[in-house]
């Protein structure tokens, strides 16, 4: 969990890169940029709120050979070591961001390079590095006065509500490849943030464990459930799942599948499908690990509880109270319509 409200910006750079497989220019600012008491409240909701917004998805810095070759990994832990050598870092980081500007595609745009004291990570305070990069540009009036007439004038500028693209680094797990969090606002150039630039791979942790295994569940539920069954004991199955993981602390296969599956005929299913899966969600030897709530919570949100029917009909069924439909809902076939059915008890109408 992270709590970036109590974070400080301690130093800033701003620099501007183009693309250069284009020979757009690439401008490295001499001096730390000198913020104040109004701009920086800005900036720093600028940065940061896209990161409280998104779900935590943790990567770590990777290389094929060795760390100490990874650039950005490396000019982390000399600013790490020594914070004041961060505006050198930061035209440093710019010139390896301009280095892989090379797709057509890439856009030009500013680079924030921040400082931060006081991020907190699991309940732990560090220290932690922002690049953030605006690229997209917005048409807004700015309005000037003469005597006794007003003057609109059409400027272009960065929307402050907007972060096209940005990562935090923690002062964590430096062995490991240290701890970051990434956003991307624009999906049209997702290699060049993440593989290019940033050099990253996902951390395999409890999140990471917890969102890979629920999503192998969600996907057996549409490919193998509802075939076998309807799109009712999908939904069911999949609530079964999500509960399970919400009120255990750890994970344990044998246990979760005496729990969740409750058709005899779809546990040889299960196992087979994720001896087949299981690499594309990376659970090959996935068996036990500590459930993230976090994830599990996001996991929840995502899931559709919905049965949609060819007569413009929508049956939404209660993801949380999952039982009823087993106890109140009923499916059958009707010989003289040719038609299935769902049949709802119930004693009452709720007033909305």
């Amino acid at each position: 969990m992270i709590n970036l409200y109590s974070a400080h910006i301690a130093s800033l750079s701003i620099h501007r890169v183009g693309n250069k497989s284009k020979n757009e220019p690439i401008l490295l600012s001499e001096e730390v940029y000198q913020t104040d008491d109004e701009i920086t409240p800005l900036l720093k909701e600028f940065f940061l709120k896209p990161f409280r917004e998104k779900e935590e998805n943790y990567f770590q810095f990777a290389h094929d050979t060795d760390l100490e070759f990874h650039e950005i990994f490396s000019i982390a832990s000399e600013v790490f070591a020594d914070p004041s050598t961060i505006h050198q870092a930061s035209k440093k980081i710019t010139q390896h961001l301009y280095d892989q500007s090379m797709h057509p595609h890439i856009k030009s745009g500013e680079v924030y390079i921040a400082f931060f004291e006081g991020l907190q990570i699991d309940n732990e305070k560090v220290n932690g590095i922002g690049i953030f990069k605006s690229e997209l540009k917005q048409d807004f009036l700015q309005f000037s006065e003469t005597q006794n007439q007003l003057e609109a004038n059409l400027q272009q500028g960065v929307n402050l509500n907007k972060l096209d693209k940005g990562c935090l680094i923690f002062n964590v797990k430096k062995e490991e490849g240290y701890k970051v969090l990434s956003v991307d606002s624009n999906r049209y150039d997702a290699r060049y943030w993440l593989e290019s630039f940033l050099g990253v791979d996902p951390c395999e942790d409890d999140n990471f464990k917890t969102k890979k295994y629920l999503k192998f569940c969600q996907d057996f539920a549409k490919e193998v459930v509802l075939p076998a069954e309807d799109k009712k004991q999908e939904v069911l199955f999949m609530n079964r799942a999500v509960n399970h993981f919400a009120k255990n602390d750890s994970f344990e296969e044998s246990a979760f599948m005496n729990d969740v599956i409750d058709n005899p005929d779809l546990i040889p299913e299960f196992n087979n499908y994720k001896n087949e899966k299981a690499p594309k969600y990376s659970i090959q030897d996935l068996t036990s690990f500590p459930i993230a709530n976090t994830a599990v919570t996001a996991a929840r949100k995502k899931i559709k509880n919905v049965i949609n029917l060819d007569t413009n009909i929508q049956i939404k069924l209660d993801f949380i109270n999952a039982e009823s439909a087993d106890r109140f809902v009923e499916k059958g076939w009707d010989e003289e319509k040719q038609m299935y059915y769902y049949l709802v008890y119930f004693n009452k109408e709720e007033k909305s």
